[in-house]
């Protein structure tokens, strides 16, 4: 079983949405219970990864408060893959912890039960899942899938469970924490998480 510790994993938080259903406002910068919503998510991650890197379009001067900020290089929002595609080129550890910014309630038991998984399982990705579905922007990834990526990207790719699924990726059960799950997505979502 192969052993993964704190400075093997480096963190991306996805900021780099267009943020429609919130009128282009910056989602990860919007307050929460007085705080930004991404402060949520690098509280608990913090303390259990080596570096945190930020994928954002825009605001990148108020993003470098929660991590390194990285931007896509690929024009017009093509999505969070572009951002992990970045990341995984900035990273210097070998695996990546995909995260997004519009997450409160995560928790540290994912990065543990990802971690748990990809040490006990010959895979390259750890995908976590509600038990109905997947959700991708909550995994961990073998930073040497990054040229893979690259290819996948250049041939038009946008799709991340159409990623996932061509690659060794492996579901993690989260059925019994779905809350971990919430995003908070538009007006109507923080007021009624509040």
């Amino acid at each position: 079983m192969k052993s993964i510790t704190k400075k093997d994993v480096t963190a991306v938080i996805l900021s780099g949405g267009r943020a429609t259903r919130m009128g282009g406002q910056n989602k990860g910068l919007i307050l929460f219970k007085d705080k930004p919503l991404i402060s949520y998510v690098t509280n608990v991650v913090s303390e259990n990864v080596n570096s945190i890197l930020v994928s954002a379009n825009k605001n990148l001067d108020l993003y470098q408060e929660f991590g390194t900020v990285i931007a896509d290089d690929l024009a017009d929002f093509q999505g969070p893959l572009a951002g992990i595609s970045k990341a995984m080129h900035f990273a210097n550890t070998p695996y990546l912890l995909v995260l997004p910014c519009d997450g409160p309630f995560v928790s540290s038991l994912l990065l543990e039960r990802l971690i748990q998984s990809m040490q006990q399982n010959e895979v390259d990705i750890c995908v976590a899942s509600n038990g109905d579905k997947i959700h991708p922007t909550y995994s961990l990834i073998n930073i040497t899938l990054k040229d893979n990526l690259d290819k996948f990207l250049q041939t038009g790719g946008r799709k991340f469970g159409l990623w996932l699924e061509n690659n060794n990726a492996l579901k993690v059960d989260f059925s019994d924490q779905p809350d971990i799950f919430i995003n908070l997505n538009s007006p109507q979502d923080f007021a009624d998480a509040d």
